[in-house]
């Protein structure tokens, strides 16, 4: 299969991206980049764009499955207007590109909280984000909505470092209902998405599926003990 991704310089798009080229189901990974990657595989295919004009690329998107892990936040965006840009607009070009060049699942990072009535802007966003993609019919969509992202990340965010010190601890007590609020390793939210893709090479989808996956699924999915 042939497989597109989107964010492949985040926490965990980076480690989506090498699961990726690790797994013989993959024959190639596309990656729209602002600039070059380091990183070389015969399977990687690597292509810079203007994400403002990403219908100019509408080629790139004629795959069989699109992982969108892009995003930004409003800090390292400039502006409530900048950061919708990114993580709406852009997430949402991608997704109608790939469903107008016929791939068949999209599988898209969220965040825990995520809703189009909720008042915290970030939230509002996201699930904007996530009524747009529902309604373009995809045969398979699954939306992850992982809490606290936690992983080494290239660039220091002072509150998520201090979250994921304290998280092992809250996590123990954050049972039951509260389970979806847990702190989860990127990687394991990586591993899941990988595993799900490749599970579409497998299995043809009959019917439409829409699928949110919180805590307990990206853990099964991934294969981890929680």
């Amino acid at each position: 299969m042939n497989v597109l991704l989107l964010g492949s310089t985040g926490l965990t798009g980076g480690l989506v991206l090498e699961g990726l080229l690790a797994r013989d189901e993959v024959e190639s990974v596309i990656v729209p980049v602002r600039k070059p990657l380091e990183s070389a595989h015969k399977k990687l295919r690597q292509q810079e764009i203007d994400f403002d004009r990403m219908v100019d690329y509408a080629e790139l998107f004629e795959v069989d499955v699109i992982i969108c892990c892009l995003g930004t936040t409003i800090k390292k965006a400039g502006s409530q207007e900048q950061f919708r840009k990114v993580d709406y607009g852009y997430c949402l070009k991608a997704a109608e590109l790939g469903r107008e060049a016929g791939a068949r699942g999209f599988i898209l990072m969220s965040a825990i909280g995520s809703s189009s009535s909720s008042t915290i802007f970030y939230n509002r966003v996201k699930g904007e984000l996530e009524d747009a993609v529902k309604n373009l019919g995809y045969p398979y969509l699954s939306i992850y909505h992982p809490s606290l992202l936690l992983g080494d990340r290239s660039e220091h965010r002072l509150g998520e470092a201090i979250g994921a010190k304290a998280m092992p601890l809250v996590n123990r007590v954050l049972l039951g209902p509260l389970e979806k609020y847990r702190g989860i390793e990127a990687q394991t939210v990586a591993s899941a998405m990988v595993n799900e893709a490749c599970s579409l090479a497998m299995e043809p989808v009959a019917e439409q599926v829409v699928l949110v996956h919180q805590y307990e699924d990206i853990v099964a999915l991934a294969g981890a003990s929680a």
